[in-house]
């Protein structure tokens, strides 16, 4: 089994099918995707956290049955099973240490479950490596030798690509993108308890937060702001706001951009990618978002690496949690 891709790029030694399982903390996915990518089925349904592990792992594993059954005879060539998840993970031994979106998920060997389960090999990755490597071999980076991919959303998360290989780091969990620095001494960041990280500025959760803080400072000051009065205020208000000019949401959104735009000419800089790749829900914003960040790495990053880098959306829509997880199936169950 190989930890990551051969030189050959996309499709090489792939075929038949893969179930891929992706765990959120609200939401869980399933469907069975073939070697070009093609969803031969998805189905999703609440992760339902607060009734605890056993009750979820059984949620998961009926979801992923259910996606097979959906997919009929063309699961029959099934590789084997690719989840991807939120860590901290051992994606060698497969096992979910920690993490902090499954509270009470404490070394749980998921790919072994899923192993009895299926009665097919099974691979587990970080959802923010599945989601590179799922760009990489499906998406917006095919073709392309060196990638870097943040998903902007609740957090915010990510993974690599480097020289056609999937990075993960010593211990499996590298390439963590929301957890540079953009703001020495800044705001606490909920997901690793420093202060300053990109994902306490720019992920959804963080630009409702400070929207809120506005609203209140903005009261304060005796502004009027079409966000007043909202009893629970998320990034996609802001944004709509902001494009109705409205002055609280606007100055919200620019330190948006404006950390985004910084944590990501500090990656450029040190990876010098050929391709950035934004997913999740606050890119549902688009060019909002997009053309302004890309006007400051262009303008902030090292010319060579400024030169080379282009950034665009991610293209894996709803489905890019189940194309990560089948594509880090494809890459570690298909391998020679």
């Amino acid at each position: 089994m190989s930890d990551d891709h051969g030189a050959g790029g996309p499709g090489e030694n792939a075929g038949g099918a893969v179930l891929a399982l992706d765990i959120g903390g609200t939401k869980l996915a399933a469907g069975v995707v073939g070697a070009d990518g093609t969803t031969l089925s998805f189905a999703v349904c609440p992760t339902g956290v607060e009734d605890g592990p056993e009750a979820a792992l059984k949620r998961l594993f009926d979801l992923g049955e259910k996606a097979l059954a959906e997919a009929g005879a063309a699961a029959g060539n099934l590789l084997g099973t690719g989840i991807g998840c939120g860590g901290p993970l051992d994606p060698y031994s497969g096992v979910l240490l920690a993490p902090p979106h499954l509270p009470g998920w404490r070394d749980v060997p998921i790919t072994g479950l899923a192993r009895e389960r299926y009665g097919r090999p099974a691979v587990l990755d970080n959802d923010g490596t599945a989601g590179a490597a799922g760009e990489w071999r499906f998406g917006a980076g095919r073709g392309c030798r060196h990638l870097l991919y943040l998903t902007v959303s609740t957090g915010v998360g990510g993974g690599l690509v480097l020289d056609g290989r999937t990075f993960r780091g010593g211990a499996g969990n590298g390439g963590e993108p929301g957890h540079v620095t953009v703001r020495s001494g800044g705001r606490s960041c909920k997901g690793c308890g420093r202060t300053g990280c990109l994902e306490a500025y720019a992920s959804g959760t963080s630009i409702a937060e400070r929207a809120a803080e506005a609203v209140t400072a903005a009261a304060a000051r005796g502004t009027a702001t079409v966000l007043a009065g909202r009893a629970r205020l998320t990034a996609a208000d802001v944004d709509a706001a902001a494009r109705q000019g409205d002055p609280v949401a606007e100055q919200v959104w620019a330190e948006t951009v404006d950390a985004l735009g910084s944590g990501l000419t500090s990656l450029v800089n040190l990876f010098e990618p050929e391709l950035v790749v934004l997913g999740g829900g606050v890119t549902r914003s688009g060019d909002r978002l997009l053309e302004p960040v890309r006007r400051l790495v262009a303008a902030q990053a090292m010319g060579p690496a400024a030169r080379t880098a282009r950034i665009v959306r991610a293209s894996g829509g709803d489905a890019a949690g189940v194309l990560g997880a089948a594509a880090i199936g494809f890459e570690r169950l298909a391998a020679p």
